[in-house]
């Protein structure tokens, strides 16, 4: 049986509580952001409350006079330059790298072939003062001539970079070529110098390929698909939409169109009034301006994006600017980003690696014990070994969660029947001494020992070792709108709630714990929450 979200989620939109003031009960929650999350809010105190009523000081402060150089103030990087000398100070070490190795080559020729080596560039030893002017010039040229404002432009685009790289490449080493002979070095140090050449193509063109091969594969394992809204249902909107449905690698999912002139339907799913709560309950990541005529809609909708936590973009031709900020290409189509949220990518994929450790070193070490658990599920009752059932993850999509049966065989079918002795409050069910728990399902509780399958559904991507719990899809399509962020992470097997509220019959408070440990997250406060928990599995305070 397949399940939609949009399905599920339907059910809880049709009855929503007043939504609270403000944009939290929207905004897109990214994890260890909570320091961010404190400034914004100040920064909206000190601007005013409400949309409406900053539409005036955003028109300053972005648009300005002179729609030019005052929207590229806002959009551009502060100090392109100042922000890429990482990646300058690696090229300048390929290069000074591939230099020696030419030096190592040649070297050994001229005992061999004295004639032939290149003892002006070398005279005795690889590295020498020569070699190492020789080398810095090449360098020099090469990143001056790629421009980096330019290698910024090409964002990810690797094909970009490629070109870039291959023109700045070539046209320093010719520089350089003819430099050398006007001062009187011999051929052979030519064919040095071009041999150097298509080494540092080779190699700068590897680290630009592993960079950006790595940056998307780690955005693919901490970001997962993306879900875009596209605002406007034009032409653009509709190449841009059917690009990134022809190209999956992308990893963008086009939730829907925002239109206020088109008829709901065809894909048009709302008004761009309705933002706010379509990017909430879609979970929605990005915003695409297709077609950004209206300066005031163009306005309000950056400031929403802006206020949510979602990465917005739009067509650059905006009432005549030619803008200079990062672009990348849908469907032949140049977008700009105004506005992108960073993620902690590194400490994410850390967690991530740490994850399919723990949970494949501990499926192998308990393998024993998880065979000798299965052997008395199935003698002490009839049916299956394990309980597989859909659970709400990331973004609401539903999975499997895998758990050792701890209930007679119908529970599914005599829970409706139990929920007036329902024990917690708001979309949860637990009640105590549930007459379906078996004897052996009783002790593992009591241990949390039915929980150890649950290490598969995290080595599968599914589940993390530590995160908010997992709730069924039925309590999940009770949720309210303000309950939604919950389900912005990887659902965990244990997380801040059982270590400190456990027996807490609040949903609320469970809530609120949940969305403290997302902004609040750290690989050290997952280390504490993992022995803390340990702590309360021996003392087998499990229900």
């Amino acid at each position: 049986m397949s399940w939609n979200w949009s399905e599920v989620s339907s059910l809880s939109l049709h009855s929503r509580q007043q939504k609270p003031l403000g944009t939290e009960w929207a905004a897109r929650l990214i994890p260890g952001t909570a320091s961010t999350c404190r400034s914004r809010k100040k920064a909206r105190r000190s601007a005013g409350a409400g949309i409406l009523s900053t539409d005036a000081s955003i028109s300053n402060s972005f648009y300005g006079a002179k729609c030019g150089p005052h929207l590229l103030a806002r959009v551009l990087p502060s100090g392109v330059a100042g922000e890429n000398w990482l990646p300058v100070l690696r090229d300048y070490a390929v290069v000074m790298l591939n230099w020696i190795l030419v030096a190592q080559i040649c070297v050994p020729l001229h005992m061999v072939f004295p004639g032939v080596a290149v003892s002006d560039v070398f005279p005795a030893w690889p590295v020498s003062p020569t070699l190492i002017g020789i080398a810095l010039l090449h360098g020099v040229l090469i990143n001056s001539l790629n421009r980096p404002e330019k290698a910024h432009l090409a964002g990810t685009d690797l094909r970009g970079q490629t070109q870039a790289l291959a023109k700045a490449v070539f046209c320093g080493t010719a520089v350089l070529s003819a430099a050398l002979q006007l001062e009187g070095f011999t051929a052979q140090a030519t064919a040095a110098v071009w041999s150097a050449g298509m080494l540092h193509f080779g190699a700068l063109w590897g680290c630009r390929w592993a960079e950006v091969s790595g940056y998307r594969s780690g955005l693919r394992v901490t970001r997962g698909v993306r879900n875009v809204l596209i605002v406007g249902a034009c032409a653009a909107g509709r190449r841009i939409s059917k690009h990134l449905a022809e190209h999956p690698e992308l990893d963008r999912s086009v939730y829907g169109f925002l239109d206020d002139r088109k008829p709901l339907g065809n894909g048009v799913v709302g008004r761009t009034s309705d933002l706010m709560e379509l990017a909430r309950t879609g979970f929605v990541d990005e915003v695409i301006l297709a077609s950004p005529q209206d300066e005031k809609v163009t306005r309000r909708v950056l400031y929403a994006g802006r206020q949510l936590r979602l990465d917005v973009k739009m067509a650059p031709d905006l009432f005549g600017c030619e803008p200079e900020g990062k672009l990348e290409s849908l469907g032949n189509i140049p977008l700009i980003s105004l506005h992108e949220e960073k993620l902690p990518v590194g400490g994410l994929l850390l967690k991530r690696a740490l994850d399919v450790a723990a949970a494949g070193g501990a499926l192998i070490f308990l393998a024993p014990v998880l065979l000798l658990i299965a052997i008395a599920i199935k003698v002490e009752s009839s049916g299956p070994v394990f309980y597989k059932a859909l659970r709400a993850g990331r973004k609401g999509r539903p999975f499997h969660c895998y758990k050792f049966r701890t209930m007679v065989k119908n529970a599914d079918d005599l829970k409706e029947a139990l929920r007036g002795r329902n024990q917690r409050s708001g979309p949860f069910f637990k009640i105590a001494g549930d007459p379906r728990i078996t004897r052996i399902g009783r002790f593992l509780r009591c241990y949390s020992l039915d929980e150890l399958p649950q290490l598969w559904n995290v080595v599968k991507g599914e589940m993390s070792m530590v995160g908010p719990r997992p709730h069924p899809l039925d309590d999940v399509s009770a949720y309210t709108i303000e309950h939604l962020p919950r389900l912005d992470v990887v659902p965990g097997i244990t997380g801040l709630w059982q270590v400190t509220a456990r027996q807490d019959p609040s949903f609320q408070n469970g809530m609120k714990l949940d969305i403290e440990y997302i902004h609040s997250w750290s690989l050290r406060m997952d280390l504490s929450i993992l022995l803390r928990t340990a702590g309360a599995v021996l003392r087998g305070s499990g229900e």
